[in-house]
């Protein structure tokens, strides 16, 4: 592997497939007794968030202190960037605080690859923009291979806010690199200018799309990024690209529905429909945990196997 990962473009299908093969190997100890392994001991990892964030956060915190690194969180609020604190100048700092590696979620598109020309250390980009967040397309291509064996051949329609989506992007880039074939559902006005030059099929009726989809991942409605009218209501987008119990009916029986999170209950998905046998999106999240440990793991070169004992 690099030293950063920026981009889901970036990898290669064996990079993505050490990565999902390595966290294969870390859920295991998952079901240990003692969930930690000494593997990052001595290496510090730091949570950069400039964008709130739970889910995220928490998970990469939960997998470097699973490997025994120290982790140190750092919220933009409340922190000298608030005070007018420039990027570059945040960055000098950690480097001065010798971190191995910096997971940075950033509001502008493009940060964390300006990051990574400043420290010495390993960046991971958590989400930048509306550009990519490729360890939730790495997690999201690992609940797929777990839930149905495979990822080569798999149909995935993704669905929803795809132009402020850098799920979407991430994932259209990953799942391409592994074989799996993609459809953007969305209206016309939810998708990016030149989203004709992706991987990837478009299109617009969704009931069309669920009968051949082997997964349906759905995507949040990002309202707070919205400063135009993109659809009329939220009520005729749920009517036209919500996945209720009757458009789940149109699914073949092995098919699963995902989601990034956080959800609109009842906009872009029903509770039923989030709640079902078939969601994944539980698992997504302790997934996550695992997928990030096999990112830094492999990032920070630890020096013993994946593998190698507990403490």
């Amino acid at each position: 592997m690099k030293q950063h990962l920026i981009s889901a473009a970036d990898l290669t299908r064996e990079d993505a497939l050490l990565i999902l093969d390595t966290a294969e190997e870390l859920a295991r100890v998952s079901e240990r007794s003692i969930k930690k392994l000494p593997t990052l001991r001595g290496r510090t990892v730091v949570n950069l968030f400039f964008e709130d964030s739970t889910r995220t956060r928490i998970s990469f915190e939960a997998a470097a202190k699973r490997l025994s690194a120290d982790v140190i969180n750092f919220s933009a609020k409340g922190s000298s960037v608030s005070k007018g604190e420039s990027l570059k100048d945040t960055a000098l700092t950690l480097e001065a605080m010798g971190a191995d590696a910096v997971v940075i979620r950033h509001s502008a598109s493009g940060a964390p690859h300006r990051l990574a020309g400043w420290v010495r250390g390993s960046v991971v980009n958590a989400g930048d923009g509306t550009h990519e967040h490729p360890t939730q397309a790495l997690l999201d291509a690992f609940s797929m291979r777990r839930r149905l064996g495979r990822l080569e051949g798999l149909k995935v329609a993704i669905v929803g806010d795809v132009l402020h989506s850098r799920v979407a992007r991430s994932n259209v880039a990953l799942l391409h690199t592994l074989g799996a074939e993609v459809t953007l559902v969305a209206p016309p006005t939810l998708l990016p200018v030149a989203v004709d030059s992706w991987p990837c099929q478009v299109a617009y009726d969704l009931d069309a799309v669920l009968p051949k989809s082997d997964v349906v991942m759905m995507l949040r409605v990002q309202l707070e990024r919205m400063n135009a009218a993109y659809f009329p209501s939220a009520r005729e987008y749920s009517r036209r690209y919500g996945l209720d119990r009757d458009r789940f009916a149109r699914l073949h029986d092995d098919a699963i529905v995902m989601h990034p999170g956080p959800m609109n209950r009842g906009m872009e998905i029903s509770a039923e429909v989030a709640d079902s046998a078939r969601s994944t999106i539980v698992e997504q999240v302790g997934n996550g945990v695992t997928v990030r440990m096999a990112v830094l793991y492999l990032l920070l070169g630890g020096s013993e196997p994946a593998i190698g004992g507990t403490e």
